[in-house]
């Protein structure tokens, strides 16, 4: 049921918008005006003049709700993500770059209210945002945000870690001892001479590298001419994932 200061998505043919229902205000696009008052009270998945109105989901969240500073880990690589690193209910994972706070989110839900996650911001303006966006957005209190540089932190026995850093192979060292042995290691990068410098690092302490990167390419719907979209998000990041190795 759509409630007061809750959210909701929606839509009108391919435009999709993420609004918070507030009381006296409305929502103003090019199928017309809904007035929020209206919504209050009522079953998500209903029509409201031209427009369909959803309870919003985590993809919904990550990809129109969260204030952006920073380009964020898109859902068809995060889900995979936690598919390689082997996240679970109550699982530990430390996430070094929080960046806006995306892919924390994820890993929230990922874990449970049993699990925990640590995740590690440098940048104050990131931290802030981050912040923000978590508070708005996670379900359960797993989530440690800290602000600072991960060298100047001393953790152990997290069950994966996650970097989304420029230069992830400088805290190498630092994240596998965060971790337990045999444990998953992710890195998601931009560009292919990041691999490589990270590949190098990789070679001590780690193994069963793998490096890939992820295409999702949609198709329009119309019964009549079904066909490949005419835009599509391609190279979004390149990921690396590799597992911990005893001494």
């Amino acid at each position: 049921m759509i409630s007061e200061n809750g959210y909701v998505l929606i839509i009108y043919k391919d435009k999709r918008y993420f609004k918070k229902i507030e009381a006296g205000k409305s929502f103003h696009g090019i199928g017309g005006v809904i007035n929020f008052s209206e919504l209050i009270g009522i079953d998500y998945g209903v029509r409201y003049g031209s427009y369909e109105i959803y309870e919003p989901t985590l993809e919904d969240v990550i990809m129109y709700g969260l204030r952006r500073e920073t380009q964020i880990v898109y859902p068809k690589e995060a889900y995979h993500i936690c598919f390689k690193l082997n996240i679970r209910n109550g699982s530990r994972i430390c996430e070094v770059g929080a960046g806006s706070g995306g892919l924390t989110c994820i890993f929230s839900r990922m874990v449970g209210p049993e699990g925990r996650v640590v995740t590690f911001e440098k940048e104050e303006r990131h931290y802030k945002n981050s912040q923000k966006n978590i508070l708005r957005f996670v379900e359960w209190n797993n989530v440690d945000l800290r602000q600072g540089d991960i060298m100047d932190f001393d953790e152990n026995d997290f069950d994966a870690a996650f970097i989304d850093i420029r230069e992830p192979w400088l805290i190498l060292d630092k994240v596998r001892s965060f971790i337990r042995k045999s444990a998953y290691l992710g890195i998601i990068v931009p560009t292919a001479n990041q691999i490589i410098e990270t590949l190098h690092a990789l070679n001590s302490g780690f193994g069963d590298i793998e490096v890939m990167e992820l295409m999702l390419r949609r198709y329009k719907t119309i019964p009549e001419r079904v066909r490949p979209e005419d835009r599509m998000v391609a190279h979004t990041g390149f990921l690396i994932f590799a597992r911990k190795l005893g001494d």
